[in-house]
């Protein structure tokens, strides 16, 4: 059991709550005050995870309401919507590749335009370390790919690939897409961008070797999907998948994401993936989700009809929730092994 505490001894704040994102309600778990010391207190079951993140609203006379970390745990974890708390229960450890000093690879900015999704496309390009620029190197092709590279150090696992030899000289296209919500959710404009559009013009830049096995497409959550999505309409565009808790939605486990503007689109998409026969295509996937993840349920039908399909599949369920600190937890061994065996 975790016990939270927040003291407020002038009895000035009309509620005090927890927000964080591995039971419901996710926003606003109410904590309760002791009548005489004016203590806020809340007994939260310890999840079936190693790590929590969160945050704590209180809510000021008036019905003002404020987000901040805990201001009693100074433990804290970046996110795109800003800094939350962290709980690392007994046996977290951290992957021991952060702490590798190595030789870094380098990084440049670009810019793409598509007709298909009618906006541009921009990204970082990372080379490793000490490769020709003109050398025809393998390709990780990334959604969300400069999240991935700041908040999960993905860049810095690839250093360490690098340097101890794991895999060849590589490259990686971090990619970050405007309006992610809509192009990312099953969007025909965007596959057929991302497949027609925006990898030929990545060739134009950098070489890479013919062949779809040198290309691997990576991403999480709706990013995941998008991945997904591309390869089964354009076979030929990726020769293996990383895809970390994917947004696989389907009526029967989420209906909780049922608002979601694109939710019919990612759901009809997903009832095509889920009811094919035997795939004439398929390639070798790597999978995580978080043991606390709403998508848990979703990425093991899509995993189930995958092999069915004759994929060959891994499936990893970290002990984490929907964040880039549990993607990035587990990078090792699930991407290790499928960069390693396509590329090694």
């Amino acid at each position: 059991m975790i016990v939270f505490r927040f003291p407020d001894p002038e009895h000035d704040l009309e509620a005090v709550k927890l927000l964080q994102e591995i039971v419901r309600p996710r926003w606003g778990i109410d904590f309760v005050r002791a009548a005489d010391s004016g203590e806020w207190s809340l007994h939260f079951p310890r999840p079936n995870a190693d790590r929590m993140e969160y945050q704590i609203e209180i809510v000021h006379p008036g019905g003002h309401a404020e987000t901040i970390q805990d201001p009693f745990n100074p433990k804290r974890s970046s996110g795109p919507f800003g800094h939350r708390s962290v709980i690392e229960f007994p046996g977290y450890r951290s992957p021991a590749w952060l702490d590798e000093d190595v030789p870094r690879g380098d990084v440049h900015e670009f810019q793409l335009k598509s007709r298909s999704v009618r906006g541009r496309v921009d990204g970082l390009l990372w080379t490793s370390a000490g490769s020709d620029d003109t050398s025809a190197l393998p390709l990780l092709i990334v959604h969300d790919g400069p999240e991935y590279a700041k908040l999960s150090e993905l860049t810095r696992l690839l250093d360490v690939l690098i340097a101890h030899g794991k895999v060849p000289a590589m490259r990686a296209a971090l990619l970050q897409p405007h309006d992610r919500n809509e192009i990312y959710s099953a969007s025909a404009a965007y596959s057929r961008a991302l497949a027609h559009e925006i990898l030929p013009r990545l060739y134009e830049v950098v070489a890479t070797p013919h062949g779809r096995r040198w290309r691997i497409g990576m991403g999480a959550s709706l990013g995941a999907l998008a991945m997904l999505h591309t390869h089964r309409r354009y076979p030929a565009a990726f020769g293996a998948l990383f895809l970390q808790s994917g947004s696989f939605f389907r009526q029967r486990f989420d209906k909780q994401e049922s608002h979601f503007p694109r939710f019919r689109r990612i759901a009809r998409f997903m009832g095509q993936v889920l009811s094919t026969d035997p795939w004439p295509h398929p390639v070798p996937v790597a999978m995580t989700c978080g043991t606390v993840e709403e998508n848990l349920a979703n990425n093991r039908v899509t995993r189930d009809s995958l092999v069915a399909q004759g994929y060959e599949v891994s499936f990893t369920e970290n002990r984490d929730a929907h964040n880039w600190v549990g993607w990035r937890d587990a990078f090792d061994p699930p991407l290790v092994e499928l960069l390693t065996k396509a590329w090694g």
